[in-house]
């Protein structure tokens, strides 16, 4: 079966000592993993250290920056290298997501960099994808987010494109009162693997985990997560409250 994967994306929130209440919060609640699921804490930089530490003993538990430079070293002020995250053991980065591509200007160019930096430190990218309302409306939405897989991934072998994490994310439904159904997500979810399959072939394509990013939450993660071609999500908001995120961890099929 393929990884099913709760990752929590913390972005820009929560003090350290906040942070460190949550993850104990978390890893002490009565939660069983088996060995194909996962849960993975996207926590600011400063915090990566600590929450590293307190993952450290637990088995199917994992911590990740959730950004990195495309350059591997150098005189940028402000930017953390994959180098630096490799030092301190970091295993996953997330790259692409909605906000650093719309707030940050990132390209899917700029994205490949940032693909090939982690890939070459042994760290795995949670690669994000997806398409704003614009697109949506238009009907595009298809060759859009194929495009951002084209552009930033397939220029990957087989044994590395398997080994990335792919976070769909229906912008058009994330703070827009637009609802995306359960029924839409496992169809994007559906034609992304079908674009994996073409580009490399079936078997490939069955490999690569897909989570999804659209305001999963407490009360609907069972249902999103039970899609055939959903492996889990990218948790924004209810990631950072503790009796949210664990029942979404439980939720895993």
């Amino acid at each position: 079966m393929r990884k099913q994967i709760a990752a929590a994306n913390w972005k820009m929130n929560l003090t350290y000592q906040a942070g460190e209440k949550l993850l104990d919060d978390i890893l002490s609640a009565d939660i069983h993993l088996a060995s194909h699921q996962q849960v993975i804490f996207g926590v600011p930089f400063p915090y990566l250290i600590m929450a590293n530490s307190e993952v450290s003993e637990e088995a199917y538990y994992a911590v990740s920056a959730q950004n990195c430079s495309d350059k591997k070293a150098g005189a940028y002020t402000g930017e953390v290298s994959v180098e630096m995250l490799q030092s301190i053991n970091i295993q996953y980065c997330i790259i692409g997501h909605s906000e650093r591509r719309e707030y940050f200007n990132e390209s899917n160019q700029t994205l490949a960099e940032k693909v090939n930096r982690c890939l070459e430190a042994g760290i795995t990218p949670i690669f994000c994808c997806g398409e704003p309302l614009s697109i949506r409306e238009a009907g595009t939405q298809n060759d859009f987010v194929a495009q951002q897989l084209k552009e930033s991934l397939f220029h990957l072998p087989a044994d590395q494109l398997k080994s990335v994490v792919i976070a769909y994310e229906p912008i058009w439904a994330i703070g827009t009162g637009k609802t995306a159904t359960t029924e839409q997500a496992q169809e994007m979810h559906a034609y992304l693997r079908s674009v994996f399959a073409k580009q490399y072939s079936p078997v490939v394509a069955n490999e690569v985990s897909i989570l999804y990013g659209g305001s999963v939450k407490a009360n609907n993660a069972k249902e999103i997560f039970g899609c055939p071609d959903v492996d889990g999500g990218l948790v924004g908001g209810a990631s950072i409250i503790a009796a949210d995120f664990i029942k979404i961890i439980q939720s895993l099929k």
